[in-house]
């Protein structure tokens, strides 16, 4: 037999077609940058030029199936979209969003809930927010409060959400909801609905953040919300293996824009070492500066090849919640350990928002504790990897 054996030509194949969507998503929102997304910050804006190319690129529906409007791949590709996006100094959290609500929606919505959102998410017409946290429910969605009761030919939602993000750039919320009729007062059975913004009952109020991104923040007020029974997701009550089918993504994604971000500090610092020179040398050449570099590369490339096989495990329909929780946690750490170092290089200017990196900081410090807080996914890790007593 000659040639190459498929499984090898299949790497090989999946090996180029990635670089190929990285080199294409990098060539575009290069051509933005970094200063434009500052500029598009601080005037409370939002990147509407740079989505809007995302979406005819294709690159926003990455990780939809091509019946639905998308490209056909997975959150392989989805990840690479959103690394790349945050390596050219325009961290999006909206793709973190678009991560969680597209594959709960393919995996359990019907064709018409299918129909009517994912071609629009693919193309990035359409937006949609996502909406689990809760003031006193924390990692723990048994306490979720929020509550939809059954009403004529319908629902009706009350509650609360909050650091609920971009909804006032969307056209609908992915709501998770306490089932009334379903639900015990030890433990919530839990239900999800897709909620257009525009539904009367919806409040929403601005929470002051320190972190410096496109997608405000809100609390979201639902006040007897009326849904037709077709809101509903799947079945009632399934909500929380639903939910599921997002929430691994989210970790993954989380940790693709804080790979991104360190990526491009340790460009900056790296390219600022070579130009700074003390007594005729580059810094760049004192193993004080170099070394602290070099160790914060290693440490990201570790985070990178953890996310990139959590992606994989998702794709391949494995189990990836040890994976996503892993990288999650490692890209946090790592990220702020590298965009610290950044700025140390920098010396003063790493303060300064001329050189890009003071104004990440808060984004990447988020993913430390959000989505799930890193003492979470240690317990996640102690319990399920090393099969530990539970202790909480």
């Amino acid at each position: 037999m000659s040639g190459k054996p498929l499984f090898f030509s299949s790497l090989v194949d999946t090996a180029d077609h990635h670089r190929a969507l990285r080199e294409s998503v990098g060539k575009l929102v290069g051509k933005y940058g970094r200063k434009y997304f500052q500029k598009v910050v601080a005037e409370g804006g939002s990147p509407t030029e740079l989505w809007r190319e995302l979406g005819e690129a294709g690159f926003l529906g990455v990780h939809i199936s091509e019946e639905w409007g998308g490209s056909g791949g997975g959150l392989s590709e989805l990840y690479i979209v959103i690394e790349e996006c945050a390596a050219q100094g325009c961290p999006m959290l909206a793709l973190v969003i678009a991560s969680i609500c597209a594959p709960i929606i393919a995996a359990h919505g019907s064709d018409e809930l299918k129909a009517k959102w994912l071609p629009g998410l693919a193309d990035g017409s359409l937006r949609m927010a996502f909406g689990i946290t809760e003031p006193d429910a924390g990692s723990n969605t048994h306490k979720v409060t929020t509550t939809a009761r059954r009403h004529a030919n319908g629902w009706v939602l009350n509650g609360t959400k909050y650091w609920t993000s971009a909804i006032d750039e969307s056209q609908a919320v992915l709501v998770v909801a306490r089932d009334a009729e379903l639900s015990t007062e030890d433990r919530s059975q839990l239900s999800l609905f897709v909620v257009p913004t525009d539904t009367p009952g919806i409040t929403l109020q601005q929470i002051d953040a320190a972190v410096k991104s496109t997608e405000r923040q809100f609390f979201v007020f639902f006040d007897n919300v009326e849904l037709p029974a077709d809101a509903l997701i799947g079945e009632p009550g399934a909500g929380l293996k639903q939910v599921f089918a997002g929430l691994n993504p989210e970790r993954i994604a989380a940790a693709a824009i804080n790979n991104g971000i360190s990526r491009f500090a340790i460009a900056q610092a790296a390219s600022y070492a070579l130009d700074r020179k003390v007594w005729k040398t580059p810094i760049a050449a004192h193993q004080g500066v170099a070394h602290p570099l070099a160790e914060a590369y290693v440490g990201v490339q570790s985070a990178r090849l953890l996310a990139a096989r959590a992606a994989q495990l998702v794709d391949m329909g494995e189990d990836a919640a040890e994976a996503a929780n892993m990288a999650k946690f490692l890209a946090a750490e790592t990220s702020l350990k590298a965009l610290d170092q950044a700025i140390q290089v920098h010396g003063g200017n790493g303060l300064s928002f001329e050189y890009g990196l003071a104004d990440l900081w808060f984004i990447a410090r988020l993913h430390k504790t959000a989505p799930v807080s890193r003492e979470m996914i240690l317990n996640y890790v102690a319990q399920h990897s090393l099969h530990l007593p539970k202790s909480y």
